[in-house]
């Protein structure tokens, strides 16, 4: 009785990327913080920076773990910074009607995309290894028979926003080819329209023969330079 009082894994919690919070009770030896939402959240722990060099005993699962878990936070980081360029991109290839800048928004959005979707497949494998590895006494594998039994966990709503936004990308990141292909083809015609109005014309001579009258031709010969009689001395 006295662990299941002690122990912040015997209450009922919500785990995010960043904290832990409990709805309910919570564990009287944590110490919580009150959260902007009116829930008492205590951080996780990523041992960055690690002065006290903590993790010097962890064994290589739980040191997998943590790096996937440092990974995930990177990843999102990085992937929310390309969105932000990503922006101005696009609010400048749409102002300037530019194929290049809508493009050049196309392969950032796709990049934030794989970068956001690597990000989640971190957080599965942190998932997978506190499900399956024995990576410390607050995950799956050393608990109680009992706590295993009376444990149920789902996924809540900032999960599925997430793979969400993921998918929204991709297919923004496909509409802005689209919208590229489209406007380079609107350049190109317009290109070749007003190559019409700028190629010269120039008169042709031509001779032409009309009804009744013959076509002329060149005055026969011969022909003489200069005089017949010879040349005047003066």
């Amino acid at each position: 009785m006295e662990q299941i009082n002690s122990k912040y894994y015997f209450y009922t919690r919500h785990k995010g990327l960043f904290r832990i919070c409990y709805p309910k009770e919570r564990p009287p030896t944590v110490e919580t913080y009150l959260s902007p939402v009116e829930t008492h959240c205590m951080n996780i722990d990523y041992h960055v920076p690690d002065p006290e060099n903590s993790t010097k005993n962890f064994s290589e699962d739980q040191m997998t773990r943590l790096n996937m878990g440092r990974s995930t936070i990177v990843l999102f980081g990085v992937a929310f910074f390309v969105i932000f360029i990503a922006f101005w991109t696009g609010v400048a290839g749409c102002w300037r009607r530019s194929p290049g800048n809508i493009t050049a928004t196309a392969i950032l959005i796709l990049l934030a995309c794989l970068l956001s979707a690597g990000a989640m497949g971190f957080w599965h494998g942190v998932e997978y290894y506190e499900l399956e590895r024995v990576v410390g006494e607050e995950y799956y594998q050393q608990w109680s028979p009992e706590l295993k039994t009376h444990t149920k966990s789902w996924y809540d709503w900032s999960f599925y926003m997430a793979w969400t936004g993921v998918g929204f990308s991709l297919v923004s990141a496909i509409l802005f080819s689209g919208a590229a292909i489209c406007l380079r083809g609107e350049r190109e015609r317009e290109e070749a329209l007003n190559m019409q109005y700028l190629m010269p014309v120039y008169p042709q001579k031509q001779q032409y023969a009309y009804a009744g009258y013959p076509a002329p031709a060149a005055y026969p010969g011969p022909y003489y330079h200069g005089s017949q009689y010879g040349p005047y001395n003066y």
